[in-house]
Order: C-alpha cells, then sequence, then structure tokens
C-alpha cells in the first residue's frame, strides 16, 4: 500500500506575498529579496501587515519590503542596531532605529552581505527576546 506524503500547506500571508510578487510582474517581484530571506532563516515566518506590506519576523520583525514605482525599500525595524560593514543600508539611515535598502532597476544587492544582515537581525531579536524572558518575574 502506497503511503501518501501530507501535503504542506503555505501559509495566507505567504500566498498574498505570492500574489503581490505577480502582480507586480517586474524587476520588482524579484527585488524583493525573498529567497535571500528564506535562505538566510528557514525559520523566517511571513506575515503582511500595513495594508498588504510583506514583513519578514523571527522572535520579532526582521525586515519589511515595500515595492514603489522607481524601487523596492527593504526595511529593517532595528537595522540602527546591526553592524553594516559591507555599507548595504543606503536609506533611513538618520533615525534611532530602523535602516533601509533602496534598490533601483537593475541595481544588485549583494546577497551575502545582505544575508549576514538578516541573519544578524534574527540574532538581534533573539536576544531581545531571551532578555525579556529573563527579567520577567516567576509565575
Amino acid at each position: 500500500m502506497a503511503v501518501k506524503k501530507a501535503k504542506t500547506s503555505k501559509s495566507a500571508a505567504s500566498e498574498q506575498i505570492d500574489a503581490k510578487i505577480e502582480a507586480l510582474s517586474d524587476w520588482r517581484g524579484e527585488t524583493l529579496a525573498r529567497a535571500l530571506i528564506r535562505d538566510a532563516d528557514p525559520e523566517v515566518i511571513e506575515t503582511v501587515k500595513w495594508g498588504g506590506v510583506p514583513v519578514w519576523e523571527h522572535a520579532g520583525v526582521v525586515c519589511t519590503g515595500e515595492s514603489y514605482k522607481d524601487k523596492v525599500k527593504l526595511t529593517f525595524a532595528k537595522g540602527a542596531a546591526l553592524k553594516d560593514p559591507s555599507g548595504l543600508f543606503n536609506a533611513s539611515l538618520d533615525g534611532n532605529a530602523r535602516r533601509a535598502i533602496d534598490i533601483g532597476e537593475g541595481e544588485k544587492i549583494d546577497g551575502t552581505a545582505f544575508k549576514a544582515l538578516i541573519r544578524a537581525a534574527v540574532a538581534l531579536n533573539a536576544a531581545k527576546q531571551a532578555a525579556k524572558r529573563k527579567r520577567a518575574p516567576d509565575s
């Protein structure tokens, strides 16, 4: 008797992101760097917030991906706290929390450096979450 494999279902958010990428039908869909994000952190959770913005989370928001007519903006929620030795952050540089990478048509992102930022953001989120648990009173 043949054993049927369980069908893995995509989350509704992942399907919404698929639809958004398909609807863009141009360079911006590929530029969202979704594959790089998933490669850097296979446990990342895809969500959609704020009126349809793709959000990648792991122990908190890692980054968001917004598409505009002339660019894709990948915003790291706690980017100001991350080291960026490759200088990928090129937008939202004045704030105390966020940092962003604006990518225009034809521009390429350094995949290795980008994945390092994703991993650093996840590590920062996990450390902050662990510190919160440590401070929380025992029940």
